[in-house]
C-alpha cells in the first residue's frame, strides 16, 4: 500500500498550490510503481475547490482520478484557513460549488474503489487481525483487520474454529467486495 497525494489533477491548480509535479508526471510515477508492484493499492489526498479552480480544472481532476484508479482517496473540501497564502487568494470558489464538486468526486472514487474491491471476490486473503477496526464487529459477531495492501477486511470465524486475536494472521476467502471494505463470512471460509 502506497499513499501518493495528488491534491488536484489540474496543472494550473497544482501550480497555484506550489506543487513541484504536474498531472502527467504523477501518472507516470503511478505507472512505474504499478509495473514494479502490480498488486499495489495506492491511496491519495484530493482537495476540491482550491481558489481559482474552474470547471475545467475540476474535470481535469476527475480525469486523473479515473486514469489513476486509486484504491482509496481522502477527499477534502477546501476552506480558507486564516494566515495561509490560499486564504488571501482571489477567486475563492463558492461553498455550494465546492460541495457539488466534492460530491461528484466522491461518487467517481467510490465506484472505482468498489470495482477494485470486487476484484478480490473469490480470492483468498491473509488478514492481520486488529482490535477496533470494525465499529460494528460486536453487533455482527465479526472480526476485522487489514489485508497486505491495507484494505479493511471484516470476517466471521466458522463455528468451532479457534478465534484469532489481535496481531494474529487469518486466511479468509472474500465473497463480497464492498465500496470501502472486503467481507468474508464464515460460510465462505473453511477456517481462520
Amino acid at each position: 500500500q502506497l499513499h501518493m497525494p495528488l491534491q488536484s489533477g489540474s496543472d494550473a491548480v497544482l501550480k497555484r498550490m506550489r506543487r513541484a509535479y504536474r498531472s502527467e508526471r504523477f501518472l507516470g510515477i503511478l505507472d512505474t510503481v504499478r509495473a514494479a508492484i502490480p498488486e499495489a493499492a495506492i491511496s491519495t489526498d484530493i482537495i476540491v475547490g482550491f481558489p481559482g479552480e474552474t470547471d475545467a480544472d475540476f474535470e481535469a481532476t476527475l480525469d486523473v482520478v479515473r486514469r489513476a484508479r486509486f484504491a482509496q482517496a481522502y477527499t477534502f473540501q477546501y476552506s480558507p484557513r486564516p494566515g495561509t497564502p490560499a486564504a488571501e487568494m482571489a477567486d475563492q470558489v463558492p461553498k455550494a460549488v465546492v460541495k457539488e464538486r466534492y460530491e461528484r468526486l466522491v461518487a467517481v472514487q467510490e465506484q472505482i474503489s468498489w470495482e477494485g474491491n470486487r476484484a478480490f471476490e473469490g480470492r483468498e486473503v491473509k488478514v492481520l487481525v486488529a482490535a477496533g477496526e470494525g465499529r460494528k464487529d460486536g453487533a455482527t459477531s465479526r472480526l476485522s483487520g487489514r489485508a497486505p495492501d491495507n484494505r479493511l477486511v471484516h470476517f466471521t470465524v466458522p463455528e468451532g474454529a479457534e478465534r484469532p486475536r489481535p496481531g494474529d494472521l487469518a486466511t479468509v476467502t472474500i465473497p463480497y467486495g464492498a465500496p470501502h471494505h472486503l467481507v468474508a463470512d464464515a460460510a465462505a471460509n473453511g477456517g481462520s
